[in-house]
């Protein structure tokens, strides 16, 4: 009994820390994202705090941090340029409507059609965004970083780089901060080592009064309470058409953001989190962010790391790092601005290295050629446009490579039975991808009168096969040959409209399954 108790205890104070250690770390991230969508920082901030707040109270992954990301701010800057940060709440609103809407459908489901090399792309791609977005703490200009695939302001060539002194500061106190954390462990696992870090650094910033840049050299984080409004925009149909293609975009992106994460975290930690309850509970944040000026927001991989190595697991760490978070905001605002934003830079250089599967290296001379390739091309994009993309295309090639491989293994053999009639066996799935091959081996015209083709062995998946098999029976009757196809299932029948009176029905052998057209024909369209 008493070590379940301390165990708890225990849980809880590695919640509570490692939600500390993730709300220090959420403060320049959030400022740096709502500069990239033209807000104001206490916006980005904002949807921090209450989006982390409800998914860690809601959500279906206890142990992920959500939050304002890099990967909504692009697609929000266009539409706050062209109509103010009005439309942008009302979108939001939106856009968490339609994630609820997404969990009610279960679409979370839909996330096992993504191949692991898309899953790999998905993280390496990720841990180098991590890694890029932290370049533009070391110019000079403010709100230079990295933003869907290029650099806010001119390029890392064109960078206006910190003077020399300054600059060299910021490596060493980086250097150090890494190096906290990375040998720390080795002596105590009292506290994270991500936050003791920080507070070392900053310790040592401020007791030997160095000069490098701070929290606020970037921006000032102190506010006040968010007060709840409905969004002042014309509630008019032009008003929907604005802000629903932007509503729909940033609710995929949030989904697939989230459940992919969800699934990284799972892995890690060897439990299972509920992706439907995760849609929902990212829609609930979303729609009360929009009510209250936040500027949305999703899962965030990077801080999901910081709190998952810092001994995060339960629901308590999210809730932390919320509560801690307003907290900054509310009363504590000038001490965190004093905190060195070298000291974050190295917690998200962690980040980045314990992200990135270095493991794809040596597996990569290993994977078939088409795995190699989806795993490259999905990190370059991931990089260069944003995660939504990068996971559509990553998947697209997967399934295209998929039919091409599987388009291949249709076989068919021909004999002459003892009736003298040409017996043909079919292998293999017949479906778009492998309708050509099947239909090049038949020979209509050089076959005798009496034609047999066996689909037992195979099966009909999808209209393009039904369609195949329609225009090979037209083939033979233009030939004068009788056809006949046996061991083809009573669904197949009814859609085939050329071949149907061929099939011979066996009710014993016969297969029973569905073409993936079923639900597209009525019972009176397939009959005829």
């Amino acid at each position: 009994m008493f070590e379940i108790t301390a165990a708890r205890r225990a849980n809880l104070r590695n919640d509570v820390l490692s939600g500390l250690t993730v709300a220090l770390a959420l403060v320049p991230e959030a400022v740096a994202f709502a500069l990239i969508a033209g807000v104001e920082p206490l916006v980005g901030l904002y949807a921090a705090a209450i989006v982390g707040f409800i998914t860690a109270v809601a959500g279906g992954r206890p142990g992920m941090i959500s939050g304002a990301t890099g990967a909504l701010a692009v697609v929000m800057v266009s539409l706050v340029a062209q109509h103010g940060v009005q439309y942008l709440f009302a979108t939001v609103v939106l856009m968490g409507i339609l994630q609820i809407l997404a969990g009610a459908l279960r679409i979370a489901r839909f996330i096992r059609l993504v191949p692991h090399p898309v899953m790999l792309g998905f993280v390496n791609g990720l841990a180098i965004v991590i890694f890029l977005a932290q370049l533009g703490q070391f110019g000079e200009k403010d709100g230079i970083g990295w933003a869907n695939g290029t650099l806010l302001e001119g390029s890392i060539v064109d960078v206006a780089w910190l003077p020399s002194p300054e600059l060299t500061m910021m490596l060493g106190l980086v250097a150090v901060t890494m190096a906290i954390i990375r040998f720390l462990p080795l002596l105590t696992k009292a506290i994270p080592s991500s936050l003791a870090a920080i507070v070392v650094v900053s310790l040592a910033v401020v007791g030997l009064n160095l000069d490098t840049k701070v929290v606020g050299d970037v921006a000032s984080i102190g506010g006040g309470l968010p007060d709840f409004h409905i969004p002042t925009v014309p509630l008019t149909f032009e008003t929907f058409t604005i802000i629903f293609p932007y509503a729909i975009i940033l609710a995929a992106i949030g989904l697939i953001e989230s459940l992919l994460t969800l699934r990284l975290i799972d892995e890690i930690t060897e439990t299972r989190g509920n992706g439907n309850k995760e849609c929902f509970g990212q829609g609930i944040a979303n729609t009360v962010t929009g009510f209250f000026g936040g500027m949305g927001g999703c899962a965030m991989i990077g801080q999901s790391m910081i709190n998952v190595n810092s001994g995060g697991r339960g629901r308590t760490s999210g809730i932390s790092a919320a509560l801690f978070l307003g907290a900054f905001i509310l009363v504590a605002s000038s001490l965190i601005e004093q905190i060195p934003i070298a000291a974050l830079i190295g917690v998200m250089f962690i980040v980045v290295i314990g992200t990135f599967e270095w493991s794809s290296f040596r597996i990569i001379r290993r994977v078939p050629k088409q795995d190699a390739f989806v795993l490259i091309t999905v990190s370059a994009v991931t990089v260069f446009t944003d995660l939504a993309i990068a996971v559509i295309v990553g998947v697209i090639i997967s399934a295209l490579v998929f039919a091409w491989n599987h388009a291949k293994e249709v076989r068919v053999e021909k004999r002459e039975n003892r009736y003298g009639s040409h017996y043909y066996t079919v292998h293999g799935p017949l479906f778009f991808g492998s309708t050509a091959s099947f239909t090049d081996q038949f020979t209509p015209r050089d076959d005798n009168n009496d034609v047999i083709i066996d689909f037992a062995d195979s099966r009909v998946a999808d209209h393009s096969g039904i369609e195949a098999i329609d225009a090979l029976a037209e083939r033979y009757r233009k030939n004068n040959r009788t056809l006949h196809l046996i061991h083809l299932s009573s669904e197949c029948k009814k859609l085939l409209k050329k071949a149907g009176d061929m099939v011979e029905v066996n009710v014993v052998e016969d297969p029973n399954y569905f073409v993936a057209i079923e639900s597209a024909f009525s019972d009176e369209d397939a009959n005829n």
